[in-house]
């Protein structure tokens, strides 16, 4: 079984492609039904953040060329404009990809914990769609329990380093007293309510959390003294907050230019600090060219972060050796079922020209025949078939210039050590 991994990241492209190429909760179906027919995989499982777009497929070849012109084509892309910023990786690469990710070690923030959770709610997106098998099944268990190893065994999250973080970080550079502020958080995710907590860590007290669904809005706000409104409302609370971070999975902007303009004429040049990290972005960018606004996306975040990675270094290379040994125990598992595949192929075999011989024998001894010759011609017919098509290989290998195959041999009936036990006669001298 073949495995193949491709996709983009914040590496590779940036926001303004990535948000092009997510995938939105509405489509995965159709996604999952057009991957794998587009692709010929057998497996295949979606993973969409607002930092990476990665698909993992299984099967018998390499599907990877099929796959990009259809994830171009689902996105309504050039190919090879996507072609430039995606990555592919085969096998072995391709498992040693997907742990680094889910260790925090591939992130924008270096073993930040959120990417571990959006690869496992993948993984069961990828089974309620009835698109992961065995093979992907088993790769994610691994994953996981790397992962968890990771956490557990290393100082790699020890530090609160996160694109949350940074973006409450980078409000001090505005603002320098949080306490004065009143933040407006839009989305009800884990990622923004990761932003409540810093916030509120930090010393902001008023807050509005608008969402889509009230109820959530409500319940994540009062957890930190705050409010909770419709994204409709917005509008009317603008004038009165001074800190906005968006994270939402909406596919078109929430927040307009407009708006804010709107807004700003009302509070006589007080400054905006803004954060969108939602992909596709939530703020229409060109927010970003009025005055006394200071709007970043997740892009612009890259500097906080640089300076926070650095302490995590150190665990880093230590997280490095635990998916290296993951990597190698997953491997050492498939190769396992494979010798389990071909040893029962060769069981099979053996079985078959058993049976064959034994009902021969049986044959002959009903028609009369001395036992004891049916036996010797039962032994003997039987060893010479077994024998038979190993010999011819092993000769063959040997006119190739194989001659490793002889050392298989010997080793795979302990040739060498029954030579040795055998006792040494004046004949053999």
């Amino acid at each position: 079984m073949a495995l193949v991994t491709l996709g983009i990241n914040h590496r590779t492209a940036p926001v303004e492609l990535r948000e092009r190429v997510a995938f939105t909760p509405e489509r995965m179906a159709e996604a999952f039904a057009e991957l794998r027919a587009a692709s010929g995989a057998s497996e295949a499982a979606i993973l969409s953040t607002c930092n990476r777009t990665e698909l993992y497929l299984a099967g018998d070849d390499d599907c990877a060329p099929s796959v990009l012109r259809w994830l171009a084509g689902f996105h309504d892309l050039d190919a090879a404009e996507l072609e430039q910023s995606l990555y592919v990786h085969r096998d072995a690469d391709a498992v040693r990809h997907v742990m680094r990710v889910a260790a925090g070690l591939d992130s924008m923030v270096l073993g930040e914990p959120q990417i571990l959770g959006q690869l496992k709610d993948a993984y069961a997106l990828a089974r309620e769609n009835d698109a992961s098998g065995s093979f992907l099944s088993r790769l994610f268990e691994q994953t996981f329990s790397v992962a968890k190893r990771v956490r557990t065994q290393t100082a790699i999250g020890e530090n609160p380093v996160s694109v949350a973080y940074a973006a409450v970080s980078m409000a001090h550079h505005i603002f320098a007293d949080l306490a004065r502020n009143k933040a407006l958080l839009i989305g009800a995710g884990k990622t923004i309510e990761l932003v409540a907590r810093h916030l509120s860590d930090a010393g902001v007290k008023d807050f509005l959390v608008a969402n889509r669904t009230l109820e959530r809005a409500q319940e994540l706000a009062q957890s930190y003294g705050g409010k909770g409104i419709l994204l409709s409302e917005i509008p009317d609370h603008l004038t009165d907050v001074d800190i906005i971070i968006s994270s939402t999975a909406s596919p078109l902007p929430i927040l307009g230019k407009g708006a804010v303009e709107r807004a700003l004429k009302k509070r006589k040049h007080r400054p905006y600090f803004m954060v969108d990290i939602a992909v596709p972005r939530d703020i229409e960018p060109e927010v970003a060219s009025l005055a006394d606004v200071y709007l970043y996306t997740v892009d612009d975040l890259r500097l906080v972060i640089e300076e926070n990675i650095r302490s995590r270094e150190g665990a880093a290379r230590e997280a490095e050796n635990l998916v290296a040994a993951g990597v190698q125990d997953f491997l050492n598992q498939l190769r396992a079922l494979d010798a389990v595949s071909t040893l029962k192929q060769f069981r099979q075999r053996a079985e078959i020209l058993r049976d064959t011989e034994t009902e021969k024998a049986l044959r002959t001894l009903r028609n009369g025949g001395d036992p004891e010759t049916v036996l010797r011609s039962l032994a003997r017919g039987l060893t010479n078939k077994l024998l038979h098509e190993p010999s011819v290989q092993v000769r063959k290998a040997t006119t190739e210039g194989r001659p490793e195959v002889t050392e298989w041999l010997r080793e795979l009936h302990q040739l060498d050590v029954l030579e040795a036990d055998e006792p040494t006669t004046p004949e053999k001298l």
